[in-house]
């Protein structure tokens, strides 16, 4: 006799969550709530005495959402505990909160059901079920391997040529190192790394793990097994290499020029010191957080060039944030067909699906209209002009942690508002749809096509 087999009955606590980007919003959530819980506790502090617990909060939510804004200063508020916490929860953010537990779950059981699986799937971007465990392996090493040969490097960096002591070169370097691959911003130093500007070991070296970090899973993976071969690279592969690239190059180009004579950035540097500069600030414009000149003396030249960077982002399925750089290349192929007049936008010889074309769009409108009303909302609360609150909004949004120095001075509803946008920047905006939508609807039937005038 066989016995009928039934739906598999959710785990207990996700009864009420039937997709998986649901699960992934409540366990980022999740993670931001003990982060702050245990950024609350006394011993986080350097002066013993518990934090206040909304900066716990913006803190926590800014190391999960690896986005780096701050509202107290990191090296002299927080505990060698309280960095700890915050280092953790940035390896977290970074990696992924479905990809830590979907490997503790294969480490523990050795089995992999379709659920754990598909929530996986889920969060790392993976384009098949097949082999999803060797491939949350492979992240977890790779970025782990990563980070200690980019801490290698650092602690050379800071003991060698900057003379720290070895123990607190390797803190330094570790934390760095895994603050830059995870795109988070997060330092132990009062100004950044602005003490570095002029050190090409130490900014090449956090170019280098931002770079990497912010390429994104697929792409890294793809690149290993096909370097030799970019004719068989995929759209996406090609998308975000080609537009790093040109948005890197654009980036120094427009921060250098924009800053070459500025006397507060790049004015007292040499020539090749400023090349440095301006190629470190466009890198990092690009979700990292770090800063070697001063951002709040920058003229509204390079500030409007850094917005654009931040909100453009880096590659899928890494920890850079932003809109992606692959958005922005499928919408600017479906504009140049459009303008071709092509009835399909071509990259290569592949042809972009309609749904992509879609969800470019659909991400990117999602996001002006995010960081338009958060704006809108700083602007109400706070009293500071628009240039400074639209680079705080985007820099919130797209999970940059750049400044002009404003965020530990805004009010408690300003602070809140960033905290709600690293979030939603985090886990994307079409993530956070899908989390709130309960299930997919189908419709039956097709209405009427009438053209109407665009433009």
């Amino acid at each position: 006799m066989k016995r009928k087999v039934g739906p598999a009955r959710p785990a207990p606590g996700m009864a009420g969550l039937r997709h998986p980007t649901q699960v992934i919003a409540v366990a980022f959530a999740t993670a931001v709530i003990i982060g702050s819980g245990l950024l609350s506790l006394p011993v986080a502090t350097e002066s013993g005495e518990r934090a206040d617990f909304l900066d716990a909060l913006f803190t926590s939510t800014s190391a999960v959402c690896v986005t780096g804004l701050i509202v107290v200063d990191t090296p002299g508020y927080w505990s060698t505990f309280g960095e700890v916490v915050i280092l953790v929860l940035i390896q977290a953010g970074g990696l992924g909160i479905m990809t830590l537990a979907t490997l503790f779950a294969v480490l523990v059981s050795r089995r992999l059901g379709l659920r754990a699986r598909l929530l996986a799937q889920a969060e790392t971007k993976s384009l098949t079920l097949r082999d999803l465990r060797r491939v949350i392996r492979n992240i977890v090493l790779f970025s782990l391997g990563t980070e200690a040969v980019v801490a290698v490097v650092l602690i050379g960096a800071f003991a060698v040529g900057h003379g720290e002591p070895l123990g607190r070169a390797a803190y330094d370097g570790v934390f760095h190192a895994v603050s830059a691959f995870n795109n988070a911003g997060f330092s132990l130093n009062d100004d950044s790394l602005m003490a570095y500007v002029a050190d090409p070991w130490v900014s090449l070296t956090v170019c280098a793990a931002v770079i990497v970090g912010g390429l994104g899973f697929p792409v890294i993976f793809e690149l290993h097994r096909a370097w030799r071969r970019p004719r068989t690279w995929s759209v996406l592969t090609r998308l975000t290499l080609g537009l790093t690239g040109v948005l890197l190059v654009a980036g120094t180009l427009v921060i250098t020029l924009a800053e070459y004579t500025n006397p507060g950035t790049l004015g007292p540097l040499s020539a090749s010191e400023k090349w440095l500069a301006g190629f470190f600030g466009s890198v990092n414009a690009r979700t990292a957080g770090f800063n070697s000149i001063d951002v709040a003396a920058q003229g509204p030249e390079s500030l409007l060039a850094t917005d654009i960077l931040m909100f453009v982002g880096g590659g899928s399925a890494g920890t850079a944030g932003g809109i992606k750089v692959t958005t922005f290349g499928v919408l600017a192929y479906v504009i140049w067909a459009e303008i071709r007049g092509e009835p399909d936008a071509k990259v290569g010889r592949r042809r972009i699906p309609g749904t992509n074309q879609r969800q470019a769009l659909a991400i990117a409108l999602i996001g002006v209209g995010v960081v338009a009303l958060a704006t809108f909302v700083l602007l109400c609360v706070s009293d500071y002009g628009l240039d400074e609150v639209l680079f705080e909004t985007i820099s919130a949004f797209a999970t940059v942690g750049l400044s002009t120095g404003i965020t530990a001075d805004l009010p408690p509803a300003g602070r809140g508002v960033l905290i709600a946008l690293m979030f939603v920047g985090r886990i994307g905006p079409l993530t956070l749809a899908s989390a709130l939508a309960l299930r997919h609807r189908t419709r039956r039937y097709e209405l009427p096509e009438e053209r109407t005038v665009v433009g």
